[in-house]
């Protein structure tokens, strides 16, 4: 049977552009004189080239008990065919065949994102399995699927990336357009992620394997995709309920009119023009192309559920830290209080080398274009700071109790500027050099760039209501607040407390979504309507998402729900194409206007309308920065 079965699937294609050629030859037959046998002869080949496909998909159906589509189809063909209207026949199966092809090719078309992603999964990888002390060193190839997380792995341009890691040694430029979204390749150095998958342009690293397998973004990218595309949205469990029942129905409607009637023929065309084909395939292929698109966009849907209720959301609740921020602790305010203040901070920075502390990794950074010392002698004081003796000075960076500690004290410009940054919201850090305060720095975590912009294009597109919850100190959230012009700001939260915020929300009639990227925000996450994962956060944040920004940028959130609202509007317009055009032949019928072929012919033209108003879904433009629609 299997065998059967995969001989007509292979043969369908060939047997549709034959029944074709058939068709277009009777139709010339029949206007000779002399010639209707032989036009004849040619319907009933043209039948039987494109209807045994189409009853053999109804037999199948019917052996699980199913009353499908492919059997309205079969039962008005055959009963044309047993009143002596073989064109009808023909023309009934030949543009029902049309109609599947056209469909199979463009659900094939919105799954080319995910094609994409799979032809760019890596086979092999060059594994270091020994250094010597001079530098140099031995590597070994192996499947990529062979790689073990803590693998030394070498990447020389024009290789794919076998596995997510931590460059070690090396710089170059990797192409992640399939990961992220983002078209430019990005500089790799000692330190960044680089993703499994992904392309070196140029240069050379070597990097430290931290994910393999399943477990790396490229994979998991896929098989959330994959898992979107297969799962139903609402207007799709409803239609498959709706197909349940309307069959049986049209089969019935049918027998009335035979019976009022007399005429079946007419019975017979009311089972072909009530097929509901278009409106079958209308939610799938829209949701599917839509899901298809966000892949392509770096955005993952996980699902029609997703799509529709995230199309829905009134009210947009943020996470602050690697949110709304970058998640990076940043030094953005320098006071220095000595005439040498590039001196002064790269002693800072060689005492802060001694301390793996993010706001020392922030000093650091800052005085990195400084000459590098690093320390003699260090000592990290928990909960206060660095006591260190760099370039032969006494070296201390840290808080006022370091400072109380060490019997320095603050005069009174340094206490004033000390406290006008804590008020702003940053972390401040003291540095004292052999007895004296010489600098003071503030140190806080930057707003994304695109945050103040994206926002104002939520609440343009008619969002009631935009909320910070963190669980970070009362002035850096309120400053974050104030600069993105978040009205209602609630800090010092715990996971509960978010939870507890979300819930009352969704208790007032809200359709709640919540952005967040750490393991804290999970319950938030998976308690609201819509949860919004950034793509650089914790697996859990992930996991317990519904949809997932892989560039982890709030421009892509932004482009999320734009792209959601279009495919709820174009799955909407797909259904009511579908039903209008339903409703129009029924009584186009009754009133004696539409005869079958006629009538075929505009319903298969309902299933191309669908399906070319959901391929606008995967239109990319040109212009990188076209906003969708």
């Amino acid at each position: 049977m299997k065998r059967r079965r995969g001989w007509l699937r292979r043969l369908a294609l060939p047997f549709l552009w034959a029944a074709g050629l058939l068709i277009v030859l009777a139709a010339v037959l029949s206007r000779a004189r002399g010639s209707a046998a032989a036009a004849e002869l040619c319907y009933l080949a043209a039948f039987a080239l494109s209807g045994l496909p189409v009853l053999a998909r109804a037999a199948q159906a019917l052996r699980f008990r199913t009353v499908s589509i492919e059997l309205l189809v079969s039962v008005a063909a055959v009963g044309a065919c047993c009143i002596g209207e073989y064109h009808e026949s023909a023309m009934v199966t030949f543009l029902f065949q049309l109609g599947s092809f056209l469909e199979q090719k463009t659900m094939k078309k919105t799954r080319s994102a995910i094609k994409a992603l799979t032809e760019l999964a890596p086979t092999t990888a060059r594994r270091i399995v020994c250094t010597g002390q001079n530098g140099d060193f031995e590597t070994e190839e192996i499947d990529a699927d062979q790689v073990e997380a803590g693998d030394l792995l070498l990447v020389r341009a024009g290789d794919q990336i076998p596995a997510d890691g931590t460059v070690v040694r090396g710089e170059g430029y990797a192409a992640e357009a399939g990961i992220t979204g983002e078209p430019l390749p990005r500089r790799k150095q000692e330190g960044d992620a680089v993703y499994a998958g992904t392309l070196l342009d140029s240069g050379t690293l070597q990097l430290r394997a931290t994910k393999v397998g399943e477990d790396t973004t490229f994979a998991r990218i896929i098989a959330l995709v994959e898992e979107a595309q297969d799962a139903k949205s609402p207007a799709e469990r409803l239609i498959d309920r709706f197909a349940k029942y309307y069959t049986p129905a049209v089969v019935v409607m049918a027998a009335v009119v035979l019976l009022a009637t007399g005429r079946v023929e007419t019975a017979i065309t009311v089972l072909v023009l009530a097929c509901p084909g278009a409106l079958v395939i209308g939610a799938p292929i829209a949701n599917v192309a839509g899901i298809g698109r966000g892949a392509r966009e770096g955005i993952l849907l996980k699902g029609g559920d997703s799509i529709h209720t995230f199309a829905k959301t009134d009210t947009v609740v943020f996470d602050k830290t690697g949110t709304l921020t970058a998640g990076v602790p940043t030094v953005v305010a320098q006071k220095a209080y000595t005439d040498r203040p590039e001196e002064a901070l790269a002693l800072a920075a060689g005492a802060e080398r001694a301390s793996a502390h993010p706001l020392a990794r922030a000093v650091v950074q800052y005085a990195a274009s400084l000459p590098a010392y690093g320390p003699e002698e260090a000592q990290t004081i928990r909960g206060c700071g660095v006591e260190a003796t760099v370039c032969g000075h006494r070296v201390l960076v840290g808080n006022e109790r370091l400072m109380e500690r060490n019997g320095i004290a603050l005069p009174p410009q340094v206490r004033q500027e000390l406290e006008m940054l804590q008020r702003s919201g940053a972390s401040t850090a003291l540095a004292a050099i052999d007895g004296e305060v010489r600098l003071l720095l503030g140190i806080a975590d930057q707003i994304k760039p695109d945050a103040a912009e994206s926002l104002r294009q939520l609440k343009a597109m008619g969002l009631r209501r935009i909320l910070l919850l963190t669980g970070d100190n009362a002035a850096a959230a309120q400053a974050v607040a104030a600069l993105l012009g978040i009205p209602d700001c609630r800090a010092e939260l715990l996971p509960e407390d978010k939870l507890a915020v979300i819930r009352t929300l969704q208790q007032q009639g809200r359709t709640v979504t919540f952005a967040g990227d750490g393991i804290n925000d999970s319950p938030a996450l998976a308690a609201a309507d819509t949860g919004i994962a950034m793509g650089s956060g914790t697996d859990a944040a992930i996991d317990s998402s519904d949809v997932v920004l892989i560039r982890s940028d709030l421009t892509s959130l932004v482009k999320a729900l734009r792209l959601c609202r279009r495919t709820v509007r174009i799955l909407t317009e797909n259904i009511a194409i579908a039903v209008g055009t339903v409703v129009l032949l029924l009584l186009g019928l009754l009133a004696g206007r539409v005869p079958m072929s006629l009538g075929m012919l505009i319903h298969e033209a309902s299933i191309l309308a669908v399906i070319f108003n959901a391929m606008r879904l995967l239109i990319v433009p040109k212009h990188k920065k076209e906003e969708l629609s």
